[in-house]
């Protein structure tokens, strides 16, 4: 398990540092902006990367998202910050990180998530919060199987629901198969958090 901070958040201000050490979860920083979130095994991601053209995906990126949860039948609704609600509670935060020649926008899905672990993990308590750092909006949240299963709809495992959502995906992008990283790319992958994403001085920066 791990709790994920934006690039522009304050460890001390999002996390309860002794309740994650105690369980485990590791802390880091991700490149793109936005609030924290809490990652586990019930926790889906997605990640949509384009070169920048004149026709930038920022004001679109959750359209696939949306046909395909609602393909599942997720009924999900596109929220005020570019997140996703089902009934009055959030499924999915996302956030976006545009460099000179590509753009990416990603967000998480809350399918069978440990719900209380992520809130005692982002309960932070801190008397002297980093006031210059970017903070999370609280929102109440719900795991998409516990909805559909409420629902009385079918409500697989999390990794039948991960093909399930691909398969939607790849039907919204007229493809018929998933692509495997290279083995080229595994290694820069591995590189780059070793270098960066798993360092003290970048994951706690402010």
């Amino acid at each position: 398990s791990s709790v994920i901070i934006g690039s522009n958040q304050a460890v001390v201000n999002e996390v309860d540092q002794d309740y994650c050490i105690e369980h485990d979860i590791r802390i880091l920083r991700r490149i793109s902006g936005g609030g924290a979130v809490y990652h586990d095994r019930g926790n889906l991601n997605y990640s949509l990367l384009q070169d920048k053209t004149d026709a930038p995906l920022s004001g679109r990126f959750l359209e696939p998202v949306v046909a395909a949860l609602q393909a599942l039948s997720v009924p999900a609704e596109v929220g005020k910050r570019k997140d996703l609600w089902l009934e009055g509670y959030k499924i999915s935060g996302t956030a976006s990180h545009v460099s000179l020649y590509r753009e990416l926008h990603h967000g998480t899905l809350l399918y069978d998530t440990n719900l209380d672990a992520l809130q005692q993990a982002l309960a932070a308590e801190n008397e002297s919060p980093v006031r210059k750092a970017t903070a999370s909006v609280p929102s109440p949240v719900t795991n998409i199987r516990s909805y559909l299963a409420e629902k009385g709809a079918e409500a697989p495992g999390m990794n039948a629901f991960l093909e399930m959502f691909a398969a939607q995906l790849l039907l919204y992008y007229g493809e018929n198969e998933i692509m495997e990283l290279q083995a080229e790319a595994l290694e820069a992958i591995g590189q780059l958090q070793k270098d960066k994403y798993t360092c003290r001085s970048w994951n706690y920066r402010l």
